[in-house]
């Protein structure tokens, strides 16, 4: 009983395995790394509304608000994608400068990037003109910036010193679940909304 105990660990371990290495292949990564962007996006969401719908805040859940911030998750997802392999193609290696290096240059650049392309996607989805968008911009994505240098710096230390860039998306989300969280509060917060 003990041996078909184990082999059926194996077995599971090893489609697993096979199942890891397939969605996480170059061919795949793209793929895999959206897919984890919009539903952690739709995740940070939903749970934002029911805190809100707890609190009183909304009466109800709104699915299209939750669409709107899962396929910004999209274009962040492939904005990610892209800007890690950019990144580890222009500076290899994993030395504690290296990795400095590109903590600076990921905050700098990559984080009002995406800032940016999270306001940008939900303006278009709720066809925001070009001056709500930038209003909307102006009062809310320094807030977003905050919150960016002071979660980020720990968290891209060890994603650009233990982790090949494969992985990287799925561990930006993974820290990214409670930012999302955060992020569309400080979206859909009607204060915020008013400061």
């Amino acid at each position: 009983m003990t041996m078909n105990i184990a082999r059926g660990l194996e077995l599971v371990f090893g489609r697993i395995n096979h199942l890891k290495e397939r969605i996480f292949s170059p061919k795949n990564l793209l793929y895999t790394n959206v897919a984890i962007s919009v539903s952690l996006s739709a995740t940070g969401d939903v749970l934002e509304q029911h805190y809100e719908i707890l609190k009183g805040e909304w009466n109800s859940w709104s699915f299209i608000r939750t669409r709107n911030m899962a396929i910004s998750g999209m274009s962040i997802g492939v904005v990610c994608h892209y800007w890690y392999n950019f990144l580890d193609t222009r500076m290899a290696g994993r030395t504690i400068g290296v990795v400095l290096k590109k903590v600076v240059v990921d905050q700098l650049i990559c984080s009002p990037l995406c800032i940016s392309m999270f306001f940008l996607t939900l303006a278009m989805l709720e066809n925001s003109s070009w001056a709500e968008f930038k209003d909307e911009v102006r009062k809310k994505a320094h807030r977003l910036y905050i919150a960016e240098w002071v979660i980020w710096p720990p968290a891209q230390v060890i994603n650009f010193y233990f982790l090949p860039t494969r992985y990287r998306v799925l561990y930006d989300n993974m820290i990214s679940l409670g930012y999302d969280v955060y992020t569309s509060h400080v979206k859909h917060n009607v204060q915020t909304v008013n400061s």
